[in-house]
């Protein structure tokens, strides 16, 4: 509880140079994203066509893979090189799903990955609560700024750094694209559930995928393996693996730790949009195997 007060009342975190003005409209932030939640409703009116839900399945599964293989992957973990302008490819379509900045988001997950799990550095652990980490740490002022100390391999380019300023920008074009598709039930179903059903899988990754499933390494975190996670993230539930080897592009170690974010990768690889794509090492791969088969004798 103390937690959530200070997520509306706290002391705020230094705003750097990579912050706009966005950055500082707190009231209508808190608004906007209370409002979209809201909307959903309005479905109880609207109902679906099938136009509306392939809008949906494009919009929600478009932008997860941005935030899993650009925001994730690329811009917190550098797993594969890409080019500049295939880089802001990544960066503007991350942003559409209005998870702030490139910046912001990497930024503070290579911070979580220095300091998993530990109280008071983590800013988003489940060992401070579920919700918390699940979503209300968001708003805890301290996190309003970019870590740009962290990040300052990318903030060196002009065009992320405006685009970590004006990180709404995506959206709102986005918002209008489904609603000249689709009227006011593509708008609905292309964005405003989308989005929904968008943050709560990828924050799921942060609570519930250190909370439910496997642990296959004992890293000093409680990062956990999460096969329907890893499909509703398009690989991202492999989560123990990826703790245990972050500097990998592919999450799911094993044949059939289904990655979709990888394989996409590889399919842009193939194409020559990215290359040198990290892959875990043979001894890694190796230790995996062995790992399972010891948790197969045991049960």
């Amino acid at each position: 509880m103390a937690r959530a007060v200070q997520a509306v009342g706290g002391k705020r975190g230094r705003l750097t140079e990579a912050e706009g003005w966005w950055a500082r409209q707190r009231i209508l932030t808190l608004t906007l994203y209370c409002g979209i939640h809201a909307s959903c409703l309005l479905v109880l009116w609207v109902g679906a066509s099938r136009a509306d839900l392939a809008l949906f399945a494009a919009t929600f599964f478009g932008r997860m893979f941005f935030i899993t293989g650009g925001y994730h992957r690329y811009f917190a973990h550098k797993t594969y090189e890409t080019s500049r302008a295939f880089q802001f490819v990544l960066a503007l379509m991350g942003a559409t799903a209005i998870q702030k900045g490139p910046l912001w988001w990497a930024g503070h997950h290579r911070t979580h990955h220095k300091y998993a799990d530990q109280p008071g550095k983590d800013a988003h652990s489940p060992r401070d609560g579920l919700w918390w980490s699940h979503q209300m740490w968001i708003f805890d002022r301290r996190f309003d700024g970019s870590a740009i100390e962290q990040i300052r391999d990318f903030a060196r380019f002009p065009e992320l750094m405006w685009l970590n300023q004006w990180h709404v920008v995506p959206p709102l074009l986005l918002a209008l694209t489904c609603l000249a598709i689709g009227g006011w039930s593509g708008l609905l179903w292309g964005f405003s559930i989308s989005t929904v059903a968008l943050w709560h899988s990828t924050y799921s990754v942060n609570s519930l995928a250190h909370l439910l499933g496997r642990r296959r390494y004992a890293t000093p975190d409680d990062s956990r393996n999460n096969w329907w996670i890893g499909l509703l993230t398009l690989g991202e539930g492999w989560h123990n693996n990826h703790h245990h080897f972050c500097a990998s592009a592919r999450q799911g170690f094993l044949w059939w730790e289904i990655d979709v974010t990888y394989y996409i990768l590889r399919g842009l690889q193939a194409l020559g949009i990215v290359w040198a794509i990290r892959e875990p090492p043979a001894q890694v791969v190796n230790a995996t195997i062995a790992a399972r088969e010891a948790q197969q004798r045991a049960a």
